[in-house]
């Protein structure tokens, strides 16, 4: 995989904010070297939120995004400014646009709080420096720059570069489980969702990390499960497996093989396990009729077997015997009020950035609505919970 192939779950997100006709879209523009947004002398140019993939040495991939201007008016122009709040959701640096020939506005000044009290690394750069007498030294976290001239553009680049690679690595997704010379065994149905003549995401991000642990990865179907195991010289360290064969797939594995599934390495990968381990709790207390949210990361064509919006139902209805009122959602759109649900069923979030990902669970934590993920609770339903969290020595 190139660096332009990286998933945008794993770039750092920079979104740059700004009130309209500060040159933030001019700005993007000299920041990427690219003519990502339409720049005009009309106020609200910027309408929505827009994504551009690039390569930010030495920081490597980025995820850059141009958002609406946060002074946004009218009933149309509210809906932008909202959803350019909820882009601080994703955002991993923010780079705040202002005019440097004026003052801090009022919205300015509230988004800066907004963004300091979520703890987001910022910069606020002050563009149209080319019209000051006098351009200022610049500060930890400020600079004075010019998209029309190029002025301490490269700056910007470099300071952006640095603030977000403080953020530091995640944690591994599979490797830190693993020893040199280890054989790990990965379970992969051929998925009907999955683009024809690929893996889908988190098979493909486990087999670069069992690599990267200098461990073997061998793949199977669940068909040839038994098979394959009867055939290795040595019982394999770990069996990883799509948790939609979760319940077979647990049949063929010896106990004393530890077993997990993608879906649960993606929890503890960009989330908080435990808190879904907790959340898979509430199905036990669930009452027909009682509202449930599946909400899914990507948005995708749904097959007449899609997992979330097909098994899952079933597979609790057969399990508890009751049928919740489901609502389903997928891609950015994720509800700010969660009080209406008894519970959040999310899937593995492979597309979303980690710091989506937590912010969707702090929602729910925030609004004490229980929230699991689609492998843990069905390796609930299928009783075996316990022995997919086995791997885990944290729990």
């Amino acid at each position: 995989m190139s660096l332009n192939d990286t998933p945008a779950g794993e770039r750092v997100h920079i979104a740059f904010f700004g009130r309209r006709n500060a040159g933030k879209s001019s700005l993007v523009n000299a920041f990427t070297g690219q003519d990502l947004a339409i720049v005009s002398d009309v106020k609200g140019t910027t309408t929505d939120p827009v994504y551009k993939a690039m390569e930010l040495l030495p920081l490597g991939p980025v995820q850059i995004i141009d958002t609406p201007g946060i002074d946004d008016e009218g009933e149309l122009g509210e809906l932008r400014v909202k959803k350019t709040r909820q882009v601080l959701n994703k955002t991993d640096l923010a780079i705040l646009v202002a005019d440097a020939t004026a003052p801090l506005g009022r919205a300015e000044e509230e988004l800066l709080a907004l963004i300091q009290n979520k703890g987001i690394p910022y910069l606020l750069a002050w563009n149209k420096a080319d019209l000051l007498d006098t351009v200022p030294e610049e500060g930890e976290n400020t600079l004075w720059v010019s998209a029309l001239t190029g002025l301490h553009i490269h700056a910007l680049k470099e300071k952006a570069a640095k603030l977000a690679v403080q953020e530091g690595p995640k944690r591994p997704l599979i490797a830190d489980l693993l020893q040199p010379g280890d054989t790990v065994v990965l379970v992969v149905p051929i998925d009907k969702a999955a683009p024809k003549g690929r893996l889908i995401l988190p098979q493909q991000q486990t087999i670069r990390d069992v690599l990267e642990a200098g461990a073997a990865a061998l793949v199977c179907r669940d068909s040839e499960l038994a098979l394959t195991l009867a055939g290795l010289p040595k019982l394999p360290r770990l069996v990883v497996t799509d948790s939609q064969v979760f319940g077979k797939v647990a049949k063929i594995v010896p106990p004393s093989v530890p077993l997990t599934s993608f879906s649960i390495l993606m929890a503890r990968y960009k989330g908080d396990l435990s808190l879904t381990v907790a959340g898979a709790r509430a199905v036990k207390e669930l009452r027909t009729g009682d509202k449930v949210l599946i909400a899914e990361g990507c948005t995708h064509h749904r097959q007449c077997e899609d997992i979330g919006t097909v098994k899952l139902p079933r597979w609790i209805k057969e399990a508890t015997g009751v049928e919740p009122d489901y609502t389903f959602c997928s891609g950015r759109e994720y509800p700010e009020d969660l009080t209406p649900y008894k519970l959040v069923i999310h899937c593995g979030g492979c597309t979303l950035g980690e710091r989506e990902m937590k912010y969707r669970q702090r929602t729910a934590v925030d609004q004490g609505i229980p929230i699991t993920n689609y492998g843990i609770l069905i390796a609930s339903l299928n009783g075996i919970l316990e022995r997919t969290l086995e791997p885990f020595p944290e729990l």
